[in-house]
């Protein structure tokens, strides 16, 4: 069943070679295939999926050549891609699943983020060896929400309405799928795998779920004993497989199997259920990560949602679905999946007659002084660095994290912002009301996309500043995900077709599917807040918060109290408006030393994304000021557009000049009648006039009146010397999924 011709290996290692070059700088010609290079190698393995082998063993010498030639920037590609193929391959042999193993543990020894995806492939690997097909079977029945006491875990990706590719991925198909690749996986080429598909779509939906049920508990017990036994899993499958297709079929399967059977039918892996909603109101991302822990059949929400106010929200409500591209930014959210409690762990029999998920859980009453998990937390001292996938931390008391939410969002830096803004409110809500928390692990990832008449060079940068710097950080990303945007467009203005026999290779969604299942390593952001003051002192200060840039512009002058300008005057000494500012300055020593200037400035720009490489966080080249304490390292990017007078023989002048600085803090206000116009996140809808002075600082976690009350406690019981040393709040960081991190 495995290729040995030359023709098919060198075709192979084309292709590979074709998806490194891509991510090298010295091919300009390959820039309008980016992305496909990816993509049509997995094709050609999942057409015929006994090129797999080959294809693992030529993945395999590139990554051992990279590591001697100490070529690191393609390793970390190279270990998703040889993941990816074990996943949905059969017929891998044991050696070259052990081969891959010693080669991620030698990659523990390097630097993160490549220990971190090394340690991460190893894990999986050492269970995939000894339980083979343990990877897909997981995939399969998290994606698809195929209830399993033995491996209860549930999740959904979220994206375009992209029903014409899920037409077939019914339940009863995504178990036959799941059957036939653990078995095809363990038995090789002793399954006659043609026989084995057509009896399994000839059962009907009853003796289906018995036998899915049987694989997943064979698969998952073996998979969850400290010592796997490969030969113990063989046997469990074998007698699985004898009770299906009978003793005869199955003996003469062992003998060889048909030998006109050239090639064994292929087993796709179903693209997660996936639906796309507008953003249209502040609160969806919350009343949707509520809608995604209640079951579909549900028509009450567990003890827990109940007491949640949903804002009218009726319990049946479904969102509406639009299938256009929108200029607005979008939002998706998870389909609601499975129950709020993982079942009581025990071994489900060969009779059990259907697929169902237990509803209802017992009603617990939190802690009063609870804090929250470090499951919303990232790692200590991070800030846009790699960190473990999902973060968990502990958990509450009998409270097992089942759900995971992956929320994709396309849009520009605008709807980055917007989601800034979500994210903060969401985390402030867990304070009031802690029930998502527990059960939810939420992932974010990110597609940059600009509306048609945007996708200019200018707009691209103007408004993709956060997708360029991933894209630097993560050649991965560069290379799959950030060209996806021109092939967006062109699937939308494609009319629709109604032919619904024509065979769907959906190019889009496949990337996006990829991007979601191997897009573990996020990326931590800074939130930062401001805090707004008004020239009507009747208003109240304005609070909000920004995650990419913070815009500062003069508003049309005032005229001062005698209605007129004085003669002596200068136009340019009439532009802009004199401003204090006074700021931390960032120090490579991590000291606080503040600065408080007086000047004439037509405008200024706060920015929190690196304009450049030399820029990205670390201790040497973006260090941290706000205080001595802090670990982590970021800082604005300040840029003040400057009037200057200068005198000389011909008399006085006056000039613009841009002066750039970096803080954490910084405290503007008009000194003159003149106001001024903020502008967050680059939105126009998120504006605020008539301004006198604003405060700008990281924001830092929500806390709780329980957490405060704590913390007060534990503060006047500490000794006097440490009294008066005052705590550093913790930042508030927002994730975004990337495949590697960042790379330094």
């Amino acid at each position: 069943m495995q290729y040995q011709r030359p023709d098919v290996e060198l075709d192979l290692l084309r292709s590979v070679q074709a998806v490194l070059r891509e991510l090298g700088d010295q091919a300009p010609a390959l820039q309008n295939n980016q992305g496909m290079w990816r993509w049509s190698l997995h094709k050609k393995v999942e057409r015929d999926p006994r090129k797999s082998p080959a294809l693992v063993r030529i993945l395999l010498r590139e990554l051992e050549k990279a590591e001697s030639e100490d070529l690191r920037h393609v390793i970390i590609p190279l270990l998703h891609t040889i993941m990816y193929v074990l996943t949905k391959a059969t017929g891998i042999t044991e050696e070259l699943y052990r081969r891959t193993y010693t080669f991620c543990i030698k990659l523990l020894t390097l630097p993160t983020p490549y220990c971190t995806v090394a340690l991460d492939c190893a894990i999986q690997l050492k269970t995939e060896t000894a339980v083979p097909g343990t990877l897909y079977q997981r995939m399969v029945i998290a994606e698809q929400n195929l209830m399993s006491e033995l491996y209860p875990y549930q999740e959904s990706a979220l994206l375009l309405e992209i029903e014409a590719a899920q037409m077939q991925q019914t339940p009863e198909a995504c178990m036959r799928h799941v059957v036939s690749h653990a078995l095809q996986a363990a038995l090789g080429e002793a399954c006659h795998a043609a026989a084995l598909q057509k009896k399994l779509k000839a059962s009907p939906r009853r003796l289906l779920e018995r036998y899915f049920h049987a694989v997943v508990a064979a698969v998952e017990q073996m998979a969850n004993e400290p010592r796997p036994s490969r030969a113990g899993h063989l046997e469990k499958l074998e007698e699985i497989y004898c009770s299906l297709l009978g003793p005869l079929a199955a003996a003469r399967g062992r003998r060889g199997g048909d030998p006109l059977q050239d090639q064994p039918p292929s087993i796709p892996l179903p693209s997660p259920h996936i639906s796309f909603h507008l953003w249209t109101d502040e609160e969806q991302l919350w009343k949707e990560l509520v809608l995604f822990l209640r079951p579909r059949f549900q028509l009450r929400l567990s003890a827990d949602l109940e007491a949640l106010d949903l804002h009218g929200l009726p319990p049946d409500r479904e969102l509406a679905r639009v299938s256009v591209l929108s200029t607005d930014s979008g939002i998706e959210r998870d389909l609601p999946s499975g129950a709020d409690e993982p079942p009581a762990s025990s071994s489900p029999e060969l009779e059990r007659a259907s697929l169902q998920r237990k509803g209802g859980i017992k009603k617990r009453t939190w802690p009063v002084d609870l804090w929250l998990p470090g499951s919303w937390h990232a790692p200590p001292g991070l800030h846009r660095k790699t960190g473990g996938p999902g973060g968990d931390g502990e958990l509450l008391p009998g409270v097992s994290r089942v759900h995971t939410a992956r929320v994709l969002v396309l849009g520009d830096d605008r709807m980055l912002g917007r989601l800034a803004q979500a994210y903060h409110t969401l985390r402030k809500r867990e304070t009031q009301k802690f029930c998502l928390t527990p059960r939810l692990s939420l992932q974010l990832y990110y597609i940059p996309m600009l509306a048609p008449e945007e996708a200019t060079a200018y707009r691209q940068a103007e408004r993709g500043e956060l997708a360029a710097f991933l894209g630097r950080v993560d050649r991965w990303y560069q290379s799959t995900v950030n060209t996806l945007c021109p092939a967006i467009h062109k699937l939308a203005e494609m009319p629709p077709s109604f032919d619904t026999s024509r065979t769907v290779d959906p190019f889009i969604l496949d990337v996006i599917t990829y991007y979601v299942r191997m897009g573990t390593q996020p990326i931590y952001f800074q939130i930062y807040k401001v805090k707004i003051f008004f020239s009507d002192g009747s208003q109240d200060p304005a609070e909000d918060v920004f995650l990419t840039e913070l815009k500062v512009k003069v508003q049309d002058s005032r005229f001062p109290k005698d209605g007129f300008l004085s003669k002596k005057r200068g136009v340019a000494e009439g532009q802009g408006a004199e401003l204090s500012i006074c700021y931390q300055k960032a120090l490579l020593s991590h000291r606080t030393r503040e600065v408080t200037v007086s000047l004439r400035a037509t405008g200024l720009v706060l920015k929190a994304i690196p304009a450049n490489d030399s820029e990205v966080a670390g201790p040497t080249h973006f260090p941290h000021s706000a205080a001595p304490a802090a670990t982590d390292h970021t800082c604005l990017n300040v840029s003040v557009t400057e009037v200057v007078k200068s005198s000389n023989l011909a008399g006085r002048s006056f000039s613009i000049v841009t002066n750039t600085f970096r803080t954490a803090n910084i405290q503007i206000e008009s000194q003159e009648q003149r106001l001024l116009m903020l502008s967050l996140d680059k939105d126009n809808r998120r504006t605020f006039k008539d301004v006198v002075r604003f405060e700008v600082a990281p924001c830092p976690e929500p806390r709780s009146g329980a957490q405060k009350s704590k913390a007060s406690w534990l503060s006047s019981h500490r000794q006097k010397e440490t009294e008066t040393i005052k705590p550093t709040p913790k930042p508030l960081l927002m994730p975004i999924n990337t495949f590697s991190g960042i790379i330094q």
